[in-house]
């Protein structure tokens, strides 16, 4: 949804002050176009992953290929989503295995590479969060991205985890995740998009693109009792110390 004017998108995210962009990996045909803008943009960097929804295409030789990069910082997104599964049970149990088969793989690669993991999780906190813990994914941390709200995820903030928070939070029917954020603790909150989806208040409906995160960045001050200017210092210096090549972006 951005190629015909993805240039755009990241002039006017970075006209609106936002300092750096990470796309994630969720199928790997993705790749070689993620790999070209991270190498004309200082700000742009990838990360390599399969997303459960893609599991059985799953080739670790395939993001080998990618993970020496410079420009590769993480691992994902990768992780469960048990929201459309199968209805027939045989298949239903085959997919979820495969899920949790290749979410574990990805998270020792990540220990591999010593890269952190981004981690998508819908409809299946229990078994995510086994996962990482039983693959000490703590070693290398990351984001749960798009956070859920589900409050038993919160102890991952001891394992070196931090909250991806996007649009979602501006949304009327956001009450979970309006009441869990005060939850998370302040320095493991990270600003996200997900686009193209997610658009945030008042842009509900279209395209979501990186310079919307200044209305979570509000969002987030106006619930927290936060001026604006702290949030965005708060975020920016969170995400540097997750993503350690992002300190190198003025």
């Amino acid at each position: 949804m951005y190629c015909q004017d993805v240039h755009e998108v990241i002039a006017n995210a970075l006209n609106s002050n936002v300092k750096g962009f990470l796309i994630p990996g969720a199928d790997p045909k993705d790749l070689p176009k993620a790999v070209e803008l991270a190498q004309q943009y200082d700000e742009v960097f990838f990360s390599v992953g399969v997303h459960p929804y893609d599991a059985k295409d799953y080739d670790k030789e395939v993001l080998k290929k990618y993970v020496t990069h410079p420009k590769c910082i993480a691992i994902g997104e990768c992780g469960l989503d048990y929201f459309r599964l199968p209805e027939d049970e045989n298949e239903k149990e085959e997919e979820i295995k495969r899920q949790k088969e290749v979410f574990a793989n990805q998270v020792q690669f990540a220990r591999e590479v010593n890269k952190p993991l981004i981690v998508h999780v819908r409809n299946a906190s229990n078994d995510s969060k086994k996962i990482l813990l039983d693959n000490n994914a703590g070693k290398v941390g990351g984001v749960l991205h798009c956070f859920n709200a589900d409050e038993q995820l919160l102890s991952l903030a001891n394992e070196n985890f931090y909250f991806g928070i996007g649009g979602v939070l501006t949304f009327k029917n956001a009450r979970k995740l309006v009441q869990v954020l005060s939850k998370i603790p302040k320095e493991k909150i990270v600003v996200e998009t997900d686009g193209p989806y997610l658009t945030p208040h008042p842009f509900r409906g279209k395209r979501n693109e990186p310079s919307y995160t200044n209305y979570v960045v509000e969002k987030i001050a106006e619930l927290l009792e936060m001026e604006v200017d702290e949030v965005k210092t708060l975020t920016t210096n969170n995400a540097k110390t997750l993503f350690k090549e992002f300190s190198n972006i003025n």
